[in-house]
């Protein structure tokens, strides 16, 4: 953007940060590094002078740099989001164990992902083992969702009429300071999920049935597992490792292994079960609480390779009847997709950051930014092989339903955009406000070398 709210990219900031955005500048904030000195103390929580830096770097990365701010604003917006966590244990904002280690597990589960295994992810951030970052994790996500939930509760009443839309429009319109939007595009896919033949899943259920009776008969189900498993995590030395996970009904496990998992008694092994991975046994090691430590072996049917060129085959023969014309593409859509996701949404893909339909072309996954960057509006994809890690194997062809070149923001054309730009600054103000008054109560310690900050807000109470 031209120009840009301070306030607003903070609350976009703080607000709107996704799992995998909010482990990443989580980590890198508590990355292993020597201990810093205490910029601030906001009632119980402080910043450090770390900090400040830090998510600076975060904030310019996040707007594309394209915002210029001082350490002194830096620093009095993290003051904010400091005070609003205080608050929120004041007010007796509830966050449980719970939605706390659930947001953990989701975070872990997405670079674990993205790393290939959670040695990878330990080593990558500095810390000393899995324990290690995930009591780290847990206070951090502990108090960001604190926050969210402080801060949704100052908001809940906060709106925007049309009227308020158009005046916060034309200010932006008269100071030249209308916001640039990137080139951002739709898309929808079909999918074919490679399915591995009869004879196959007989072959794994029946090798697992028989490793299941030699657990039964005396021999060690964690070296069963490292011999067998095709989980990745079997062979190394953190969770995982020999077959072994500790889970709650709130852990980012998918749900079959979850159901199989709580339905087995102490020492029972499970009959084989398929999940979106492949086909699995389970057995119970102890049940501790709401907590269970299980042990699994998982074995993946195998996939010809004349399946796969069939696969694709199929999905070619699909694409050239949509381009003919003999079926459209929601039509297809429905008849031969097998992602439910997209099935009854015409095959839209929902960004996951924004939760709409809308991709900005910048800030796309760089693989699929790859094959769709070139696509004109209405142009599909050739067919192309995908698998979830370690899971379904598929082949896919993405149509680029519509795309929106770089532009200078237009009222009529990006209403909502505008919209949700006028809600965020009016959340803003009331934040604002609440700020103010609770400043008046709450213990704060600034440090000598930020006592020559200007800021906006009675901080030092002068």
């Amino acid at each position: 953007m031209k120009k840009y709210s301070i306030g607003i990219a903070f609350l976009l900031f703080f607000v709107g940060l996704n799992a995998q955005d909010t482990l990443s500048v989580s980590i890198n904030k508590f990355k292993k590094i020597k201990v810093d000195g205490v910029a601030v103390v906001v009632g119980k929580n402080i910043v450090l002078d770390s900090d400040i830096d830090k998510f600076k770097k975060e904030l310019q990365q996040r707007v594309e740099g394209k915002i210029d701010i001082t350490d002194c604003e830096m620093l009095e917006e993290l003051m904010i989001q400091k005070l609003i966590a205080h608050h929120a244990v004041v007010d007796s904002i509830i966050v449980t164990d719970a939605e706390i280690n659930g947001e953990v597990q989701r975070n872990i589960s997405y670079f674990t992902q993205q790393l290939g295994t959670m040695e990878k992810v330990v080593e990558m951030y500095g810390f000393n083992d899995e324990e290690d970052l995930r009591k780290e994790l847990f206070e951090i996500q502990k108090e960001q969702l604190l926050i969210r939930k402080e801060r949704s509760s100052i908001t809940e009443k906060v709106d925007v009429t049309p009227e308020e839309v158009r005046t916060y429009y034309k200010n932006l319109e008269k100071e030249n300071s209308l916001p640039e939007f990137s080139a951002e595009i739709e898309l929808a896919q079909i999918v074919k999920i490679v399915k591995p033949s009869d004879k196959e899943i007989k072959r794994v259920v029946d090798k697992l049935n028989d490793i299941k009776k030699d657990i039964e008969d005396g021999y060690s189900f964690r070296l069963k597992a490292i011999i067998n498993s095709d989980d990745p995590s079997v062979s190394g030395n953190g969770e995982g490792s020999g077959g072994k996970y500790t889970i709650t009904r709130e852990s980012g496990f998918i749900k079959e292994f979850k159901e199989v998992a709580f339905s087995l008694d102490e020492g029972e092994i499970s009959e084989p079960f398929e999940s979106g991975f492949g086909f699995h046994i389970i057995q119970v090691e102890k049940i501790k609480g709401q907590e269970r430590d299980v042990r699994h072996i998982l074995i993946q049917p195998k996939i010809s390779p004349e399946e796969l060129i069939a696969s694709r085959d199929a999905l070619a023969k699909i694409r050239n009847e949509i381009i003919s014309g003999e079926i459209t593409f929601e039509e297809a859509v429905i008849k031969y997709s097998d992602d439910k996701e997209t099935k009854n949404n015409k095959g839209l893909l929902l960004n996951p950051q924004t939760n709409d339909t809308h991709f900005n072309l910048t800030r796309m996954d760089p693989t699929l930014y790859g094959r769709v960057s070139n696509l004109k509006a209405g142009e599909i994809t050739e067919p192309y092989y995908d698998e979830i890690r370690g899971g379904e194997k598929m082949h896919k062809i993405i149509l680029l339903k519509s795309k929106v070149d770089a532009h200078t923001a237009s009222f009529t054309k990006d209403y909502e955009k505008i919209q949700q730009l006028t809600l965020q600054k009016k959340q803003e103000e009331t934040v604002d406000s609440w700020s103010v008054e609770k400043i008046i109560d709450t213990y704060i310690k600034i440090n000598k070398d930020f006592k020559k900050c200007k800021f906006k807000n009675n901080w030092k109470k002068d």
